[in-house]
């Protein structure tokens, strides 16, 4: 049971006395109706990999986890429409291998993709390696099929790229974290499979501009880029010493970056032109060298070490989170004022910061140190320095939260920096589909009429 009751960063162990495994979109009907009926609360779960407590029940034992891991079903390809359509409990990497058996690309990648599922992507909006290319789960959501806290079966599961027709409901539940239904099934947008790629590692020189950098290779690879991934030398260092065979890359003080460009075209010769770019940044200065991989076991090595940076941190007594998404322009200024204030709390602190810049997020990771309890240390930073780094984020137009979601462990983060307005009409999205407030409650957000409990 503790599989299911435990959040993934084991933070916190939950309360239930039912899970509950249904097989088909009837089932779930079926479940929610008859929980509905009797008053129960009801936790969606798909992979339990919420690094905020999204999918794990609370403390009370008055929940119920409906786990959608026996919906698992690829339901349909279509190669002409280039869309793929789903039971809310695929895992991620089925998906994405369905979709490459058929010549295709789904554009949705990152570390938990062995064991999460859509219906979890879709409530989180999970974002990834490739958001610089193709955008977040919400830009590849064409169709969705869900379960209201009544037991009504919302069933939108067409193709369309363009259906103008009132709401647009699905997009409701992007996001939401299961606090308004259940899905069950979706139907999510392709893309050609690239058939060559250009990987390079780039070592960064000191005070190199990573928002111009980015700007120069987008623009000069003519927009073929679908990775931009910082690690800082601390990151790097975390994953080579987790590693039994660390790949030997260029590194600086200033870290390094990952860059992928990728086509499906067989007429773009994709070295030459990472060539191109490389020699450009070398140029321009903010680079001092780059190594451009020559194998798919060179650019897999390169891959790897990157992959391996959280394990790096779990190895090294884990880490205090921060999900950050700030603007381009303003990643620079963020990393600078980040770093004084985390000198300032405590300069003996060590970080682990990597993540994709090419879309605005980094993770800014405290190390917990190895002579300490991981809680108490969590507990304390999340009370005190963690407030810091996010007020700095706000300031610059940022966000605490870039593709984690809120869960349970970020609510009152929610209730601190989010517009009132925002919120407002949240609550009101919330009461209006689960007016009971049985779907993950004390998840996300307040249902109208219940006080802060701040």
């Amino acid at each position: 049971m503790a599989t299911y009751t435990t959040d993934q960063r084991q933070l916190f162990t939950g309360s239930t006395f039912a899970v509950l495994k249904p097989a088909t979109t009837q089932q779930v009907a079926d479940v929610v109706r008859l929980a509905a009926h009797h008053g129960i609360g009801i936790v969606p779960q798909g992979g339990n990999t919420s690094y905020c407590g999204g999918a794990t029940p609370d403390a009370s034992g008055r929940q119920i986890i409906v786990s959608l891991e026996r919906m698992d079903r690829i339901r349909e390809i279509d190669p002409v429409s280039m869309s793929i359509s789903v039971d809310g409990g695929a895992i991620l990497k089925n998906v994405q291998d369905a979709a490459a058996a058929a010549g295709l690309l789904l554009p949705l990648s990152l570390g938990a993709e062995g064991s999460c599922r859509i219906g979890g992507n879709i409530g989180t909006n999970a974002g990834g390696l490739s958001v610089v290319r193709y955008g977040m789960t919400r830009d590849l959501l064409l169709g969705i099929e869900a379960v209201l806290a009544d037991g009504t079966v919302v069933s939108d599961m067409r193709k369309l790229r363009k259906n103008n027709t009132g709401y647009d409901v699905k997009q409701c539940f992007v996001g939401s974290e299961g606090t308004l239904g259940i899905v069950t099934g979706a139907v999510l947008r392709l893309a050609p499979l690239p058939t060559h790629r250009a990987t390079a590692w780039l070592k960064l020189a000191n005070g190199a501009p990573l928002a111009e950098l980015l700007a120069l290779v987008r623009r000069e690879s003519a927009d073929l880029l679908t990775t931009f991934e910082f690690m800082a030398a601390r990151s790097i260092a975390l994953a080579t010493e987790a590693m039994t065979d660390p790949p030997s890359l260029p590194t600086s003080p200033a870290g390094a970056v990952l860059v992928e460009i990728a086509s499906s075209s067989r007429h773009i010769d994709l070295d030459e032109l990472m060539e191109a770019v490389l020699v450009e940044a070398i140029e321009s200065g903010w680079i001092d060298d780059a190594l451009l991989a020559q194998s798919g076991s060179q650019r897999t090595a390169m891959w790897r070490l990157r992959e391996t940076i959280p394990e790096g941190e779990k190895r090294r007594n884990g880490s205090v989170k921060h999900d950050i998404s700030v603007p381009l322009s303003c990643i620079q200024r963020f990393l600078d004022l980040a770093g004084s204030q985390v000198r300032s709390y405590d300069a003996d602190l060590e970080l682990s910061v990597y993540g994709h810049v090419g879309d605005g997020n980094l993770h800014y990771n405290v190390l917990v140190p190895r002579d300490v309890d991981r809680l108490e240390f969590t507990k304390r930073i999340e009370g005190s320095l963690s407030l810091q780094l996010y007020d700095t984020a706000a300031a610059l137009g940022g966000t605490f939260s870039a593709e984690h979601g809120v869960g349970r462990f970020k609510k009152h983060l929610l209730e601190r920096y989010g517009d009132v307005g925002r919120i407002a009409a949240m609550r009101r999205i919330k009461t209006a589909f689960d007016p009971a407030d049985i779907m993950n409650a004390g998840a996300v957000v307040r249902p109208l009429g219940e006080k802060s409990d701040r």
